[in-house]
Protein backbone atom coordinates (compact mmCIF):
# COMPACT_ATOMS: atom_id res chain seq x y z
CA UNK A 1 0.00 0.00 0.00
CA UNK A 2 2.87 2.48 0.87
CA UNK A 3 5.50 0.98 -1.64
CA UNK A 4 4.98 4.68 -3.97
CA UNK A 5 5.85 6.37 -0.46
CA UNK A 6 8.90 8.86 -0.99
CA UNK A 7 12.26 8.18 0.22
CA UNK A 8 13.23 10.83 2.43
CA UNK A 9 16.06 11.87 4.93
CA UNK A 10 15.23 14.45 8.30
CA UNK A 11 17.47 14.59 11.49
CA UNK A 12 19.58 11.55 10.43
CA UNK A 13 16.77 9.40 9.82
CA UNK A 14 15.74 7.69 6.40
CA UNK A 15 11.89 6.31 5.57
CA UNK A 16 10.53 4.82 2.90
CA UNK A 17 7.32 3.40 4.65
CA UNK A 18 5.07 4.96 6.86
CA UNK A 19 6.70 1.75 10.23
CA UNK A 20 9.84 4.12 8.87
CA UNK A 21 9.16 7.10 10.93
CA UNK A 22 8.94 5.09 14.12
CA UNK A 23 12.97 6.13 13.30
CA UNK A 24 12.60 9.02 13.09
CA UNK A 25 14.74 11.47 15.02
CA UNK A 26 13.05 15.08 16.51
CA UNK A 27 14.28 17.22 19.56
CA UNK A 28 12.76 16.19 23.07
CA UNK A 29 10.29 14.03 20.94
CA UNK A 30 9.75 10.21 21.28
CA UNK A 31 7.64 8.50 18.44
CA UNK A 32 5.95 5.34 19.94
CA UNK A 33 3.91 4.37 17.00
CA UNK A 34 4.04 4.57 13.21
CA UNK A 35 1.44 2.60 11.51
CA UNK A 36 0.22 2.05 8.25
CA UNK A 37 -3.85 2.04 8.21
CA UNK A 38 -5.73 0.77 5.39
CA UNK A 39 -9.04 2.00 3.83
CA UNK A 40 -12.49 2.03 6.41
CA UNK A 41 -9.89 0.17 8.96
CA UNK A 42 -8.60 2.40 11.72
CA UNK A 43 -10.01 1.35 15.46
CA UNK A 44 -9.24 3.86 18.07
CA UNK A 45 -6.84 2.88 20.74
CA UNK A 46 -8.57 0.66 23.53
CA UNK A 47 -11.44 -0.76 21.36
CA UNK A 48 -11.38 -3.73 19.13
CA UNK A 49 -14.65 -3.52 17.55
CA UNK A 50 -14.33 -2.48 13.83
CA UNK A 51 -16.14 0.63 12.31
CA UNK A 52 -19.54 0.49 11.14
CA UNK A 53 -21.10 1.76 8.98
CA UNK A 54 -22.23 4.97 10.48
CA UNK A 55 -18.94 5.72 12.21
CA UNK A 56 -16.34 8.38 10.52
CA UNK A 57 -13.84 6.34 10.05
CA UNK A 58 -15.20 3.78 8.02
CA UNK A 59 -14.76 5.93 5.32
CA UNK A 60 -11.44 7.31 5.82
CA UNK A 61 -8.80 6.81 3.16
CA UNK A 62 -5.47 4.71 3.82
CA UNK A 63 -3.43 6.70 5.99
CA UNK A 64 0.33 6.72 8.04
CA UNK A 65 -0.95 7.39 11.90
CA UNK A 66 2.05 8.58 14.04
CA UNK A 67 1.95 9.24 17.79
CA UNK A 68 4.31 10.28 19.93
CA UNK A 69 5.49 12.20 23.01
CA UNK A 70 7.07 15.21 23.54
CA UNK A 71 9.01 16.38 26.17
CA UNK A 72 10.14 20.28 26.49
CA UNK A 73 10.80 19.81 30.00
CA UNK A 74 11.37 17.26 32.77
CA UNK A 75 7.84 17.26 33.60
CA UNK A 76 5.88 17.47 30.42
CA UNK A 77 4.24 14.43 28.40
CA UNK A 78 2.64 15.88 25.41
CA UNK A 79 0.81 13.10 23.71
CA UNK A 80 0.29 13.94 19.61
CA UNK A 81 -0.75 12.06 16.85
CA UNK A 82 -0.30 13.09 13.21
CA UNK A 83 -2.26 11.38 10.79
CA UNK A 84 -1.30 11.51 7.01
CA UNK A 85 -3.67 10.39 3.73
CA UNK A 86 -1.50 8.17 1.53
CA UNK A 87 -2.85 9.43 -1.67
CA UNK A 88 -4.46 12.87 -2.54
CA UNK A 89 -2.59 14.96 0.20
CA UNK A 90 -3.96 18.08 -0.74
CA UNK A 91 -0.30 19.45 0.54
CA UNK A 92 -2.06 21.20 3.62
CA UNK A 93 -1.50 20.81 7.45
CA UNK A 94 -4.78 21.46 9.33
CA UNK A 95 -4.12 21.60 12.96
CA UNK A 96 -6.74 21.57 15.78
CA UNK A 97 -7.27 22.50 19.47
CA UNK A 98 -9.49 21.42 22.59
CA UNK A 99 -12.46 21.58 24.34
CA UNK A 100 -12.28 22.82 28.42
CA UNK A 101 -9.52 21.56 29.80
CA UNK A 102 -8.03 19.64 27.05
CA UNK A 103 -6.59 15.67 27.99
CA UNK A 104 -7.50 13.90 25.60
CA UNK A 105 -6.84 13.27 21.45
CA UNK A 106 -10.46 13.04 19.48
CA UNK A 107 -10.35 10.58 16.84
CA UNK A 108 -13.31 12.03 15.41
CA UNK A 109 -11.80 15.35 15.05
CA UNK A 110 -8.49 14.15 13.41
CA UNK A 111 -10.88 11.98 11.09
CA UNK A 112 -12.81 14.74 9.33
CA UNK A 113 -10.28 16.89 7.91
CA UNK A 114 -8.57 13.85 7.16
CA UNK A 115 -11.20 12.49 4.92
CA UNK A 116 -10.70 15.77 2.44
CA UNK A 117 -7.51 15.57 2.04
CA UNK A 118 -5.43 17.60 4.87
CA UNK A 119 -2.55 16.37 7.12
CA UNK A 120 -4.04 16.83 10.11
CA UNK A 121 -2.44 17.12 13.85
CA UNK A 122 -4.29 17.24 17.78
CA UNK A 123 -2.35 16.79 20.87
CA UNK A 124 -3.31 16.18 24.43
CA UNK A 125 -1.56 19.63 25.83
CA UNK A 126 0.05 17.33 28.13
CA UNK A 127 -2.16 15.38 30.29
CA UNK A 128 -5.30 13.00 30.33
CA UNK A 129 -8.58 13.56 31.78
CA UNK A 130 -11.34 16.07 31.44
CA UNK A 131 -10.71 18.10 34.64
CA UNK A 132 -7.62 19.96 35.93
CA UNK A 133 -6.35 18.23 38.84
CA UNK A 134 -3.10 16.94 37.15
CA UNK A 135 -2.25 20.60 37.46
CA UNK A 136 -1.43 20.96 41.54
CA UNK A 137 1.96 20.94 42.06
CA UNK A 138 2.85 21.03 38.07
CA UNK A 139 3.89 24.48 36.97
CA UNK A 140 5.31 22.80 33.46
CA UNK A 141 2.10 21.00 32.50
CA UNK A 142 0.01 24.74 33.23
CA UNK A 143 2.84 26.12 30.83
CA UNK A 144 1.83 23.05 27.91
CA UNK A 145 -1.44 23.48 28.83
CA UNK A 146 -1.61 27.41 28.18
CA UNK A 147 0.31 27.39 24.53
CA UNK A 148 3.43 25.07 24.30
CA UNK A 149 1.59 22.07 23.66
CA UNK A 150 0.00 22.98 20.76
CA UNK A 151 3.02 25.20 19.26
CA UNK A 152 5.48 21.76 20.00
CA UNK A 153 2.58 19.59 18.27
CA UNK A 154 2.38 22.01 15.24
CA UNK A 155 6.52 21.89 14.57
CA UNK A 156 6.67 18.62 14.97
CA UNK A 157 4.36 18.00 12.55
CA UNK A 158 5.60 19.95 9.73
CA UNK A 159 8.92 17.93 10.39
CA UNK A 160 6.91 14.74 10.39
CA UNK A 161 4.98 15.65 7.49
CA UNK A 162 7.93 16.53 5.63
CA UNK A 163 9.71 13.24 6.35
CA UNK A 164 6.82 11.28 4.76
CA UNK A 165 6.01 13.47 1.75
CA UNK A 166 9.50 14.58 0.59
CA UNK A 167 7.77 17.99 1.38
CA UNK A 168 6.73 19.99 4.32
CA UNK A 169 2.83 21.29 3.86
CA UNK A 170 2.46 24.25 1.78
CA UNK A 171 0.08 26.09 3.42
CA UNK A 172 -0.71 25.03 7.32
CA UNK A 173 -4.47 25.84 9.19
CA UNK A 174 -5.95 26.13 12.72
CA UNK A 175 -9.96 25.59 13.18
CA UNK A 176 -10.93 24.96 17.02
CA UNK A 177 -13.80 26.50 19.38
CA UNK A 178 -13.76 27.56 23.14
CA UNK A 179 -10.55 26.39 24.11
CA UNK A 180 -9.75 25.89 21.33
CA UNK A 181 -9.90 29.30 19.83
CA UNK A 182 -8.34 30.13 22.69
CA UNK A 183 -5.53 28.11 21.74
CA UNK A 184 -5.87 29.87 18.23
CA UNK A 185 -5.29 33.22 19.42
CA UNK A 186 -2.50 32.05 21.31
CA UNK A 187 -1.14 30.56 18.08
CA UNK A 188 -1.39 33.78 16.01
CA UNK A 189 -0.24 35.95 19.27
CA UNK A 190 2.91 34.22 20.74
CA UNK A 191 3.90 32.08 16.70
CA UNK A 192 2.84 33.58 14.06
CA UNK A 193 4.84 32.00 12.17
CA UNK A 194 2.78 28.56 12.71
CA UNK A 195 0.04 28.74 10.61
CA UNK A 196 -1.25 30.81 7.71
CA UNK A 197 -4.63 30.80 8.16
CA UNK A 198 -6.86 30.81 11.70
CA UNK A 199 -10.10 30.59 12.66
CA UNK A 200 -11.09 30.84 16.51
CA UNK A 201 -14.76 30.07 17.34
CA UNK A 202 -15.73 31.22 20.86
CA UNK A 203 -12.39 32.01 22.42
CA UNK A 204 -11.92 31.62 25.97
CA UNK A 205 -8.95 33.75 25.57
CA UNK A 206 -9.75 36.14 28.05
CA UNK A 207 -9.72 32.97 30.44
CA UNK A 208 -8.91 34.04 34.14
CA UNK A 209 -11.70 36.67 34.18
CA UNK A 210 -13.98 33.74 32.17
CA UNK A 211 -13.12 31.83 34.82
CA UNK A 212 -14.24 34.63 37.70
CA UNK A 213 -17.04 35.06 35.84
CA UNK A 214 -18.45 31.77 36.13
CA UNK A 215 -17.73 31.99 40.24
CA UNK A 216 -19.18 35.12 40.14
CA UNK A 217 -22.41 33.08 38.42
CA UNK A 218 -22.58 30.04 40.95
CA UNK A 219 -22.25 32.64 43.90
CA UNK A 220 -24.96 34.84 41.91
CA UNK A 221 -27.57 31.34 41.86
CA UNK A 222 -26.26 29.42 44.93
CA UNK A 223 -25.23 31.43 48.41
CA UNK A 224 -28.45 31.62 48.96
CA UNK A 225 -31.03 28.75 48.00
CA UNK A 226 -33.60 31.35 46.74
CA UNK A 227 -31.34 32.58 44.43
CA UNK A 228 -30.96 29.29 42.57
CA UNK A 229 -33.06 29.14 39.26
CA UNK A 230 -34.39 26.01 38.15
CA UNK A 231 -33.87 24.50 34.59
CA UNK A 232 -38.19 24.44 34.31
CA UNK A 233 -38.20 28.52 34.57
CA UNK A 234 -35.99 29.07 31.39
CA UNK A 235 -38.94 28.77 29.22
CA UNK A 236 -40.39 31.79 30.59
CA UNK A 237 -37.22 33.67 30.76
CA UNK A 238 -36.51 33.09 26.84
CA UNK A 239 -40.16 33.48 26.17
CA UNK A 240 -40.08 36.91 27.90
CA UNK A 241 -37.10 38.03 25.84
CA UNK A 242 -38.35 37.34 22.60
CA UNK A 243 -41.42 39.02 23.53
CA UNK A 244 -40.01 42.00 23.74
CA UNK A 245 -37.25 41.95 21.36
CA UNK A 246 -37.60 39.02 18.75
CA UNK A 247 -39.22 41.41 15.87
CA UNK A 248 -36.84 43.96 16.00
CA UNK A 249 -34.96 42.48 13.53
CA UNK A 250 -37.81 42.22 11.02
CA UNK A 251 -38.20 38.89 11.49
CA UNK A 252 -40.01 36.91 14.35
CA UNK A 253 -38.49 33.78 13.90
CA UNK A 254 -37.66 32.49 18.01
CA UNK A 255 -33.77 34.25 16.87
CA UNK A 256 -32.58 37.27 18.03
CA UNK A 257 -30.17 38.61 15.23
CA UNK A 258 -28.24 41.05 17.75
CA UNK A 259 -29.32 40.61 21.59
CA UNK A 260 -27.46 43.98 22.25
CA UNK A 261 -29.92 45.71 20.73
CA UNK A 262 -32.88 44.02 23.08
CA UNK A 263 -34.52 46.21 25.67
CA UNK A 264 -35.81 43.24 27.99
CA UNK A 265 -36.38 44.25 31.66
CA UNK A 266 -36.50 40.66 33.08
CA UNK A 267 -38.70 42.78 35.87
CA UNK A 268 -42.14 41.48 33.80
CA UNK A 269 -40.98 38.27 35.19
CA UNK A 270 -41.32 38.70 38.91
CA UNK A 271 -43.95 36.22 40.56
CA UNK A 272 -47.65 38.07 41.77
CA UNK A 273 -49.88 35.56 42.80
CA UNK A 274 -47.17 32.82 44.21
CA UNK A 275 -44.26 30.65 42.62
CA UNK A 276 -44.46 29.01 39.66
CA UNK A 277 -42.54 28.14 36.49
CA UNK A 278 -44.25 30.92 34.34
CA UNK A 279 -42.38 33.69 36.97
CA UNK A 280 -39.15 34.38 39.23
CA UNK A 281 -39.20 34.98 42.44
CA UNK A 282 -37.43 38.25 43.76
CA UNK A 283 -34.15 36.28 44.79
CA UNK A 284 -34.08 34.89 41.75
CA UNK A 285 -34.77 37.64 39.66
CA UNK A 286 -31.60 39.56 41.60
CA UNK A 287 -29.73 36.38 40.18
CA UNK A 288 -30.85 36.91 36.89
CA UNK A 289 -29.70 40.37 36.08
CA UNK A 290 -26.57 39.86 37.43
CA UNK A 291 -25.85 37.05 34.83
CA UNK A 292 -27.67 39.38 32.48
CA UNK A 293 -25.14 42.23 33.53
CA UNK A 294 -21.84 40.15 34.33
CA UNK A 295 -19.40 40.42 37.46
CA UNK A 296 -18.43 43.75 38.90
CA UNK A 297 -15.78 44.80 40.72
CA UNK A 298 -15.34 47.57 44.45
CA UNK A 299 -14.81 50.11 41.54
CA UNK A 300 -17.25 49.71 39.52
CA UNK A 301 -15.58 48.22 36.66
CA UNK A 302 -17.87 45.30 34.21
CA UNK A 303 -14.62 42.03 34.57
CA UNK A 304 -16.58 40.55 32.25
CA UNK A 305 -19.56 41.13 29.83
CA UNK A 306 -22.74 39.43 30.91
CA UNK A 307 -24.72 36.82 28.88
CA UNK A 308 -27.42 37.82 26.52
CA UNK A 309 -31.14 37.02 26.60
CA UNK A 310 -33.26 35.03 23.93
CA UNK A 311 -31.10 31.89 23.60
CA UNK A 312 -31.67 30.47 27.16
CA UNK A 313 -33.55 27.65 26.79
CA UNK A 314 -31.56 23.75 25.67
CA UNK A 315 -29.14 21.75 27.41
CA UNK A 316 -26.16 23.56 25.69
CA UNK A 317 -27.75 27.10 26.44
CA UNK A 318 -27.86 28.00 30.24
CA UNK A 319 -29.37 24.94 31.61
CA UNK A 320 -26.07 22.99 30.73
CA UNK A 321 -24.08 25.83 31.63
CA UNK A 322 -25.13 28.68 33.60
CA UNK A 323 -28.09 27.03 35.95
CA UNK A 324 -27.77 23.48 35.28
CA UNK A 325 -30.26 20.96 35.94
CA UNK A 326 -29.67 21.01 39.85
CA UNK A 327 -28.01 23.66 42.13
CA UNK A 328 -23.93 23.23 41.69
CA UNK A 329 -24.27 20.54 38.24
CA UNK A 330 -23.68 23.32 36.05
CA UNK A 331 -20.83 23.22 33.50
CA UNK A 332 -20.18 27.07 34.60
CA UNK A 333 -19.68 25.43 38.50
CA UNK A 334 -17.33 22.70 37.45
CA UNK A 335 -14.97 24.63 35.63
CA UNK A 336 -15.02 27.73 38.38
CA UNK A 337 -14.32 25.02 40.96
CA UNK A 338 -11.60 23.28 38.75
CA UNK A 339 -9.89 26.26 37.60
CA UNK A 340 -9.75 28.33 41.47
CA UNK A 341 -9.02 25.17 43.23
CA UNK A 342 -6.75 23.02 41.06
CA UNK A 343 -4.77 26.07 39.03
CA UNK A 344 -4.71 29.24 40.69
CA UNK A 345 -4.88 27.43 44.91
CA UNK A 346 -3.51 24.03 44.69
CA UNK A 347 -6.30 22.83 46.55
CA UNK A 348 -8.77 20.66 45.51
CA UNK A 349 -11.12 20.81 48.47
CA UNK A 350 -11.47 24.99 47.33
CA UNK A 351 -15.09 26.14 48.00
CA UNK A 352 -16.72 28.16 46.22
CA UNK A 353 -18.41 29.88 48.82
CA UNK A 354 -15.39 31.60 49.41
CA UNK A 355 -14.75 33.54 46.50
CA UNK A 356 -14.24 37.63 46.28
CA UNK A 357 -14.05 38.85 43.20
CA UNK A 358 -11.97 41.65 43.67
CA UNK A 359 -9.00 39.26 45.85
CA UNK A 360 -9.57 36.27 43.77
CA UNK A 361 -9.18 37.94 40.40
CA UNK A 362 -5.76 39.86 41.43
CA UNK A 363 -4.24 36.09 42.19
CA UNK A 364 -5.55 34.47 39.24
CA UNK A 365 -4.17 37.19 37.22
CA UNK A 366 -1.09 37.37 38.66
CA UNK A 367 -0.51 33.49 38.91
CA UNK A 368 -1.92 33.07 35.43
CA UNK A 369 -2.91 35.47 33.15
CA UNK A 370 -0.15 35.66 31.19
CA UNK A 371 0.24 31.67 30.65
CA UNK A 372 -4.12 31.16 30.08
CA UNK A 373 -4.69 34.88 28.38
CA UNK A 374 -4.66 35.06 24.56
CA UNK A 375 -5.80 39.24 24.61
CA UNK A 376 -2.80 40.88 22.77
CA UNK A 377 -4.22 42.49 19.93
CA UNK A 378 -1.21 43.16 18.67
CA UNK A 379 -0.92 40.79 15.74
CA UNK A 380 1.77 42.81 13.68
CA UNK A 381 3.82 39.75 13.50
CA UNK A 382 1.14 37.68 11.92
CA UNK A 383 -0.18 39.82 9.59
CA UNK A 384 3.58 40.93 8.18
CA UNK A 385 3.77 37.15 6.99
CA UNK A 386 0.42 37.52 5.35
CA UNK A 387 -1.56 35.37 8.62
CA UNK A 388 -5.79 35.25 8.34
CA UNK A 389 -7.84 35.60 10.89
CA UNK A 390 -11.61 34.73 11.19
CA UNK A 391 -12.98 35.27 14.53
CA UNK A 392 -16.56 33.53 15.24
CA UNK A 393 -19.26 33.47 18.00
CA UNK A 394 -22.38 32.57 18.84
CA UNK A 395 -24.92 35.22 19.53
CA UNK A 396 -26.97 32.76 22.07
CA UNK A 397 -23.55 31.46 23.83
CA UNK A 398 -24.07 31.09 27.37
CA UNK A 399 -20.34 29.77 28.20
CA UNK A 400 -18.35 32.38 26.63
CA UNK A 401 -20.36 35.90 27.05
CA UNK A 402 -20.50 36.66 22.87
CA UNK A 403 -19.50 40.58 23.68
CA UNK A 404 -15.79 39.43 24.82
CA UNK A 405 -15.36 38.78 21.69
CA UNK A 406 -16.40 41.43 20.27
CA UNK A 407 -14.18 43.66 22.89
CA UNK A 408 -11.15 41.74 21.50
CA UNK A 409 -12.11 42.47 17.46
CA UNK A 410 -12.56 45.99 18.69
CA UNK A 411 -9.25 45.99 20.21
CA UNK A 412 -7.17 44.37 17.23
CA UNK A 413 -8.52 47.13 15.04
CA UNK A 414 -7.51 49.84 17.38
CA UNK A 415 -4.38 48.22 17.66
CA UNK A 416 -3.49 47.36 14.47
CA UNK A 417 -5.72 50.47 12.79
CA UNK A 418 -8.69 50.13 10.87
CA UNK A 419 -6.77 49.68 7.21
CA UNK A 420 -4.38 47.43 8.34
CA UNK A 421 -7.10 44.84 10.70
CA UNK A 422 -9.39 44.32 7.72
CA UNK A 423 -6.34 43.25 5.24
CA UNK A 424 -6.44 40.13 7.89
CA UNK A 425 -8.62 39.77 10.18
CA UNK A 426 -12.74 39.07 10.01
CA UNK A 427 -15.10 38.66 12.37
CA UNK A 428 -18.90 36.52 12.28
CA UNK A 429 -21.74 37.01 14.58
CA UNK A 430 -23.78 34.10 14.69
CA UNK A 431 -27.51 34.86 15.60
CA UNK A 432 -29.32 32.02 17.64
CA UNK A 433 -26.58 29.62 18.27
CA UNK A 434 -25.12 28.37 21.76
CA UNK A 435 -21.36 27.18 22.79
CA UNK A 436 -19.55 26.23 18.95
CA UNK A 437 -22.79 24.22 18.28
CA UNK A 438 -27.00 24.20 18.21
CA UNK A 439 -29.23 26.58 19.52
CA UNK A 440 -31.97 28.28 17.81
CA UNK A 441 -30.71 30.00 14.98
CA UNK A 442 -28.42 28.46 11.68
CA UNK A 443 -25.35 27.33 13.01
CA UNK A 444 -23.72 25.16 10.86
CA UNK A 445 -20.78 26.46 8.31
CA UNK A 446 -18.25 23.94 7.80
CA UNK A 447 -18.71 21.69 4.82
CA UNK A 448 -19.29 17.91 5.53
CA UNK A 449 -19.10 15.85 3.27
CA UNK A 450 -22.11 14.29 2.23
CA UNK A 451 -23.98 16.90 4.30
CA UNK A 452 -26.70 18.43 2.67
CA UNK A 453 -24.50 22.05 3.42
CA UNK A 454 -21.31 20.18 1.76
CA UNK A 455 -20.79 23.57 -0.24
CA UNK A 456 -17.54 25.46 -0.35
CA UNK A 457 -19.46 28.67 -0.78
CA UNK A 458 -21.14 27.77 2.33
CA UNK A 459 -17.71 26.92 4.09
CA UNK A 460 -15.96 29.22 6.76
CA UNK A 461 -12.58 26.73 6.09
CA UNK A 462 -12.71 27.15 2.67
CA UNK A 463 -13.56 31.11 2.47
CA UNK A 464 -9.91 31.31 4.95
CA UNK A 465 -8.35 29.13 2.48
CA UNK A 466 -9.54 31.44 -0.63
CA UNK A 467 -8.37 34.35 1.41
CA UNK A 468 -5.06 32.63 1.92
CA UNK A 469 -4.49 31.52 -1.06
CA UNK A 470 -5.90 33.62 -3.65
CA UNK A 471 -6.25 36.92 -1.80
CA UNK A 472 -9.80 36.93 -1.92
CA UNK A 473 -11.04 38.28 1.52
CA UNK A 474 -14.19 36.42 2.40
CA UNK A 475 -17.72 38.14 2.55
CA UNK A 476 -21.05 36.54 3.72
CA UNK A 477 -20.80 32.89 5.14
CA UNK A 478 -24.35 30.64 4.79
CA UNK A 479 -25.10 28.99 7.76
CA UNK A 480 -27.45 26.59 8.06
CA UNK A 481 -29.83 25.13 10.61
CA UNK A 482 -30.17 21.33 10.38
CA UNK A 483 -33.26 19.44 12.09
CA UNK A 484 -31.00 17.33 14.09
CA UNK A 485 -28.34 20.18 15.53
CA UNK A 486 -25.00 17.51 16.02
CA UNK A 487 -26.19 15.50 12.76
CA UNK A 488 -25.27 16.87 9.61
CA UNK A 489 -26.36 14.59 7.29
CA UNK A 490 -29.94 15.61 8.63
CA UNK A 491 -31.99 18.08 6.80
CA UNK A 492 -31.72 21.62 6.14
CA UNK A 493 -34.34 23.81 7.78
CA UNK A 494 -33.23 26.96 7.21
CA UNK A 495 -30.26 29.24 5.84
CA UNK A 496 -28.98 32.75 6.96
CA UNK A 497 -25.83 34.57 5.59
CA UNK A 498 -23.43 35.24 8.29
CA UNK A 499 -22.37 38.76 8.08
CA UNK A 500 -19.19 40.20 8.03
CA UNK A 501 -19.03 42.02 11.27
CA UNK A 502 -20.53 44.69 12.32
CA UNK A 503 -22.89 44.12 9.16
CA UNK A 504 -26.40 42.17 10.30
CA UNK A 505 -28.01 40.24 7.89
CA UNK A 506 -31.60 41.83 7.01
CA UNK A 507 -34.89 40.44 5.37
CA UNK A 508 -35.25 41.89 2.16
CA UNK A 509 -39.33 41.91 1.98
CA UNK A 510 -40.27 38.96 -0.38
CA UNK A 511 -39.69 35.14 0.15
CA UNK A 512 -39.54 32.98 2.64
CA UNK A 513 -37.65 34.14 6.07
CA UNK A 514 -36.60 30.64 5.85
CA UNK A 515 -34.26 31.10 2.67
CA UNK A 516 -30.60 33.46 2.89
CA UNK A 517 -31.29 34.41 -0.78
CA UNK A 518 -34.21 37.19 0.75
CA UNK A 519 -31.71 38.17 3.25
CA UNK A 520 -28.79 40.87 2.97
CA UNK A 521 -26.29 42.35 4.90
CA UNK A 522 -26.27 45.71 5.92
CA UNK A 523 -24.77 48.05 8.55
CA UNK A 524 -27.01 48.61 11.62
CA UNK A 525 -26.53 51.19 14.11
CA UNK A 526 -24.93 49.66 17.15
CA UNK A 527 -26.76 49.76 20.84
CA UNK A 528 -24.70 50.39 24.51
CA UNK A 529 -25.43 47.79 27.13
Amino acid sequence: MLATALTFGLAGAVASTCEALGALKLPKTTIEAATAIAEGAFIPPGTTTPPSEQSPFKTMPAFCRVAGVIAPTSDSHIQFEVWMPVRDWNGKLQGSGNGGFAGVISYPQLAGPMRMGYAVALTDTGHTGGDAKWAVGHPDKVVDYGYRGIHEMTEKAKAIVAAFYGSGPKKSYFSSCSNGGRQALMEAQRYPEDYDGIIAGAPANDFTHLMSSFAANALALMSDPASYIPAAKLNAIEAAALAACDANDGVKDGVLDDPTRCRFDPSVLLCKDGDSDSCLTAPQLAALKKIYTGPITARGKRLFPGYLPGGETGFTGWAGWITGMAPGRSAQFSFAIQFFGNMVFGDPNWDYKTFELNRDVRVADNRLSLILNAVDPNLKAFRARGGKLILWQGWSDAAIAPERTIQYYQAVRSKMGEKAAAEFVRLYMVPGMQHCAAGPGPNVFGAVPGSPQANPENDMSAALERWVESGTPPGSIVAAKLASDFDPLSKVLRTRPLCVYPQVARYVGSGSTDDAENFRCEAAPRAKR
